[in-house]
């Protein structure tokens, strides 16, 4: 975790933090350390992220950040992020304020496909060109990724954090219509809040903010990447054994069996698609705790509450033995209010709850 100390000493700001040197105008030609150059005042996520990534890479571990707009000196910066009206990556130049910039990942990276269309920021540019070398810094040294593993992780981290702050720093609206509320706790407006209010009259050494800035960002992104990496990504084999092995299942192969709990719901979208088999996928079993088994209805997208086909509309908010009763399958537990997920005592009473609502008419 970054340290967050700031010393002043002969008029020159730095951090002793191992991550993050910071410098000001006057100090930035002494110093021997690769640049990053970014703006200065007001600071916003996308370039606070961005720096951070850079950061991570050995090439810039121990470079300076040099907040400052002033052109003959961002000249002098090694790369420069969200400042300077150039997106040129063979100069190393980031920014996305020109007027003709519509670049997004999928334009970019065609290789992707076209799903990935939101305006990049200058977070996204350097994930776009850095972040495969990003993401090697979080593999546990004793594990390894294969090239395809690190391309699903390189697209989920892009969806999951990097994509939603270059909407929000481009102004993209999260929906076509109004919401119906709005969402206030978000990563860019954390970062945003640490910014001296306007009215403030207390002075602030903005080098020693924008630090604290890159060590809230960290938190996030590391415990993001950490997740696809090590909790999300072991899950994805077993659903894919699980995809092979749904005809023993049932004749129809719409019902799976998971071993155990665990994240299942996007990989399982993921895998329709590369597997080329549809979404035929109507509901899941698996075991809970002991004498505890549940049937869940699959989502019609992984976030969503709809589902394919929900679990028989006549045992919605019935539980125990009126359940039972009502279904005819010993050991009913429950079915939810609305028919996403119900439970059973056993294996094959939850596989018959998942049967009798395959077979029932929607």
């Amino acid at each position: 975790m970054f340290r967050k100390v700031l010393c002043t000493i002969s008029g020159i700001a730095y951090c002793n933090s191992p991550h993050i040197n910071f410098v000001n105008q006057r100090f930035f030609t002494q110093s021997r350390n690769m640049k990053i150059g970014t703006h200065d005042g007001v600071f916003h996520c996308d370039e606070v992220l961005a720096c951070y990534m850079l950061k991570l890479l050995p090439e810039y571990k121990d470079a300076v950040i040099v907040r400052t707009r002033d052109t003959a000196k961002l000249k002098e910066c090694d790369i420069v992020v969200d400042v300077g009206a150039v997106f040129d990556h063979d100069k190393k130049r980031y920014d996305h304020h020109q007027r003709e910039f519509n670049e997004t990942l999928s334009s970019l990276k065609p290789e992707l496909g076209e799903k990935f269309k939101i305006k990049l920021s200058s977070a996204g540019l350097i994930y776009t060109y850095y972040g495969e070398e990003v993401l090697k810094q979080f593999i546990p040294k004793n594990a390894s990724l294969s090239p395809t593993d690190l391309t699903v992780i390189y697209k989920k981290v892009y969806q999951n954090f990097i994509e939603e702050i270059d909407a929000i720093d481009n102004g993209v609206p999260i929906a076509s219509e109004e919401p119906r509320y709005k969402i206030r706790t978000n990563l860019s407006s954390r970062v945003g809040r640490l910014n001296p209010e306007w009215n403030s009259k207390q002075t602030v050494n903005l080098d020693a903010v924008f630090e604290k800035a890159m060590t809230l960002v960290s938190d996030e992104f590391e415990y993001t990447v950490n997740y696809f990496i090590s909790v999300w990504l072991p899950a994805r084999e077993y659903v894919r054994s699980a995809l092979d092995n749904r005809f023993e299942i049932h004749k129809s192969g719409q019902i799976l069996e998971f071993t155990e709990r665990f994240p299942w719901k996007e990989h399982l979208f993921d895998l329709e698609e590369e597997m080329n088999i549809g979404h035929e996928i109507k509901y899941v079993l698996f075991n809970d705790k002991p004498n505890s088994w549940r049937v869940q209805a699959v989502p019609v997208n992984p976030t969503s509450f709809v589902t394919r086909k929900p679990i028989h509309k006549n045992w919605w908010g019935v539980r125990d033995e009126v359940l039972s009763d009502v279904a005819g399958i010993e050991g009913c537990i429950f079915c939810h209010s609305t028919g996403f997920i119900g439970g059973n005592t056993t294996r094959e009473g939850a596989l018959r709850m998942a049967v009798v609502s395959l077979e029932a008419e929607a």
